[in-house]
């Protein structure tokens, strides 16, 4: 007697159950999907198609392919093709869609054509989970990842690519004419006239190359950041975490409430750096929140003391560690932290207990900067630990205490720096790991932010649905 499961015959005939709705039980998130959608004013978020064009072939309802893609970013099918072939063989999507299965350059168009829609609906989202209670907390955590674009590293040019293409290239025509003259030496056979052949013909592309190259550099240097991308223009080469790795793609900036991780808000830029993002971001999830006062916590790589005070003067207790760069304490010097401001006689205490008085103010960078030292450093005995100077000079930015107040919420809150990785780092693993080892779908920068829109969406769902579960969750849109 077999001791295992037995298959079924596939010559035999059965009868399967006679209504579609059958195979999707009350708690498939498949259900959730069709009721969001049927609660979306899709008019209001401007999705093309809405009303059908009284002539020529019906078209698909924009419901039907919203709730399509919504479905495939929740299960890794992003792909317009993939998608296509999901609804003639998923019972699932068969349900979703009422057995309709539009064509892949349908499905790709509409995620093409509706972008700012699907930013609005990802927005929606955002909105209901507040309703629900669920973003009752003031506290966000801010960072951004770089996600790979479609364009390849070799389609990416830059000043320093481009003089190192070059130098490649006028290197291997020197070998190649090297070798023709070497060539030309020798007594002249059938196999040596087939190698010239192939040389001239490896001289003449790399010619070819060259004057491509040149068109490059040309549109390169006339570019605002110096740097083309040619399959996808609006992605840009930014460096990683790796060192000596990059990434020709777009950052990423999220904000995550710190209590079910959430992504409150998010934008997708072409700019590798986070110095300038801060203000922005926290905003964007403070205005979300429709708070008075929000704290946001962020690593050192947001470092920029006018994003603080922009952040300062919005309502938002920033919290982040400010990055060592003078190198004073690499070389076994005082560092700025080492001397204490005397707030009530505008004067900075040494470490030999001597005060640095105000002496002048200028401006540097835009900024208004105070200068304060004292005349007794040249008979200090922590000298040598301190300038190499004649005297030791501080700075002081004229909103300084801004940046005080910011140190001190790092010194009261230790774990602050941990708590955010825990927070922030979560979703970015999530939908990475969603998109797989791969690149954006789609090219330009409206497109890839439709493209992630439906990315945190997807994300968003995931956490609520494992929050609060199916049928509350459904009660919540119905209401």
């Amino acid at each position: 007697m077999r001791r295992f499961v037995e298959e079924a015959d596939r010559g035999q005939w059965t009868l399967l159950p006679g209504c579609l709705d059958d195979f999707i039980d009350e708690s498939n998130p498949v259900r959730v999907i069709d009721v969001f959608g049927d609660a979306l004013d899709l008019a209001e978020m401007s999705f093309e198609g809405v009303e059908p064009a009284a002539t020529g072939r019906p078209s698909y309802h924009p419901s039907v392919l919203l709730k399509l893609y919504i479905y495939g970013y929740l299960n890794r099918l992003q792909s317009s093709r993939r998608l296509e072939r999901e609804a003639g063989r998923n019972v699932e999507v068969m349900w979703l869609l009422g057995r309709l299965a539009p064509d892949h350059k349908t499905i790709a168009d509409f995620r093409k054509d509706n972008g700012l829609a699907l930013r609005k609906v990802c927005a929606r989202f955002v909105e209901l989970c507040r309703e629900m209670g669920l973003l009752a907390t003031t506290s966000v955590a801010i960072d951004g990842s770089k996600f790979k674009a479609v364009n390849n590293r070799d389609r990416n040019f830059t000043k320093a690519k481009v003089e190192r293409r070059r130098a490649q290239l006028e290197e291997s025509v020197a070998r190649y004419l090297s070798q023709l003259d070497t060539a030309d030496r020798q007594e002249p056979t059938e196999a040596l006239a087939a190698k010239v052949t192939r040389l001239t013909e490896k001289l003449t592309k790399l010619k070819e190359e060259m004057g491509k190259l040149a068109v490059y550099e040309k549109r390169m240097l006339a570019s605002p950041d110096q740097q083309i991308s040619l399959t996808d223009p609006d992605s840009r080469s930014m460096a990683t975490s790796g060192r000596g790795s990059g990434v020709v793609g777009y950052n990423v900036q999220v904000a995550v409430d710190t209590d079910h991780h959430l992504i409150i808000a998010h934008e997708v830029t072409n700019t590798g750096s986070d110095r300038a993002q801060l203000a922005n971001i926290a905003s964007r999830a403070k205005d979300v929140l429709g708070v008075e006062k929000l704290e946001a916590v962020a690593d050192r790589g947001y470092y920029s003391s006018e994003e603080i005070l922009a952040c300062d003067k919005a309502g938002i207790a920033v919290t982040l560690p400010k990055p060592m760069t003078s190198g004073l304490e690499a070389r076994g010097r005082f560092g700025k932290q080492d001397f204490v401001y005397l707030s009530d006689e505008d004067a900075y205490r040494c470490p030999a207990g001597e005060k640095l008085i105000y002496h002048y103010t200028n401006e540097e960078h835009g900024q208004q900067l105070r200068r304060y030292w004292t005349n007794a450093c040249r008979d200090c005995a922590l000298k040598a630990s301190c300038t190499t100077g004649k005297e030791r000079r501080i700075t002081r930015w004229e909103h300084e205490h801004v940046l005080e107040e910011m140190q001190r919420r790092l010194d009261n809150n230790p774990m602050a720096m941990r708590q955010r990785r825990e927070t922030v780092e979560h979703p970015f693993g999530t939908m990475k790991a969603r998109m797989g080892a791969t690149h954006f779908l789609t090219k330009t920068l409206p497109k890839v932010a439709a493209e992630m829109a439906l990315s945190v969406l997807a994300y968003n769902l995931t956490r609520v649905m494992n929050i609060v579960g199916i049928k509350p969750l459904i009660a919540a849109i119905v209401a």
